[in-house]
């Protein structure tokens, strides 16, 4: 027993020890210098009650008003979202050397601000509940779709991040997007411009790269990939046009991959399942794999088929 113990006393000192190694990234030490996931992921899970106030519970406020329960929430929210805000400016280049008076006075401007954007990302999302309800044959009703869709919670989750991005924010828009991330699949970077009425069916693995820009009435399907063509550039990209745009009512079938800052998808186009597109596609048109061939094998005889594209 003695010997475990100090094996365990040594194996404490050789971490402790390793932390100090100088110049790198994984040393930082001072753990109140950056936001809080778990504050973060508190802040989605209240404002998704803002956004709904009807459809996600709360388990904390208790009132015999609905409009003093969230009003009692939306001051909890800013309270904490100020908090972090004021932690995640010590990362923009242009506030280092402020005072904390002033760093906080900023971060209360900020959450202000955005809180002030939370009706127009209210009407954004409504309309993107009605592509959804009216895209999806399989879907029974409103309700349905709020609550258990997928497509919707990172759509919701990415448009609220969008408007602390507009406001340049370090750090919490990803942060917040990759709640949604994580938990339903769907990645999509707080800087993408999206417009209204914007569908995601199923949702598993679609990627929407930062400086896409999508317009309205756009439906895409599972394991689409709007990205950047090569990233081999690293930082020297950074604020470039990386990502594709896509243009009003477009539809995308699974499995498409389109990348490309210059690669544009004009309006009303089809793309279908599996295509990988690195220029841009005029409006109106159709994009489709030519037909491939499977095998179909059994211990007797290969059988060959065509397979419509």
């Amino acid at each position: 027993m003695e010997q475990f113990d100090a094996r365990i006393d040594g194996i404490v000192g050789m971490i402790l020890k390793d932390y100090g190694t100088s110049g790198r990234h994984i040393d930082k030490l001072d753990l109140f210098s950056q936001p809080d996931q778990e504050q973060i992921a508190d802040i989605v899970r209240k404002m998704m009650i803002i956004l709904f106030p009807g459809y996600y519970r709360d388990n904390v406020y208790r009132s015999y008003s609905d409009r003093n329960r969230l009003s009692v929430l939306i001051e909890d929210v800013l309270f904490n979202l100020r908090k972090q805000v004021r932690m995640a400016l010590a990362y923009r280049e242009d506030t280092k050397g402020l005072t904390e008076d002033r760093l906080h006075e900023m971060a209360g401007d900020i959450c202000l601000t955005f809180f002030e954007q939370i009706p127009k990302v209210r009407a954004m999302i409504d309309t993107d509940i009605q592509a959804t309800y009216d895209g999806d044959p399989a879907s029974f009703d409103i309700a349905e779709v709020i609550l258990s869709y997928p497509g919707l919670y990172a759509t919701s989750v990415n448009r609220i991040a969008h408007e602390l991005y507009l406001l340049k924010v370090p750090l919490i828009p990803r942060m917040m997007t990759e709640i949604a991330h994580s938990s339903t699949g769907i990645d999509i970077n707080p800087g993408a411009t999206i417009g209204p009425y914007f569908m995601i069916d199923h949702g598993t693995g679609v990627v929407i790269g930062e400086t896409a820009e999508i317009g309205e009435h756009v439906k895409i399907y599972q394991g689409v990939t709007i990205g950047a063509l090569s990233l081999r550039g690293g930082q020297t990209l950074r604020g470039q046009k990386r990502h594709p745009t896509i243009e009003d009512r477009v539809t995308i079938y699974s499995g498409a991959s389109i990348l490309g800052g210059k690669t544009v998808i004009g309006h009303d186009a089809v793309i279908g399942s599996n295509v990988f597109i690195t220029q841009s596609v005029g409006p109106g048109t159709r994009v489709m794999v030519k037909n491939q061939e499977l095998v179909y094998q059994n211990d007797r005889e290969a059988l060959f088929e065509d397979c419509g594209g």
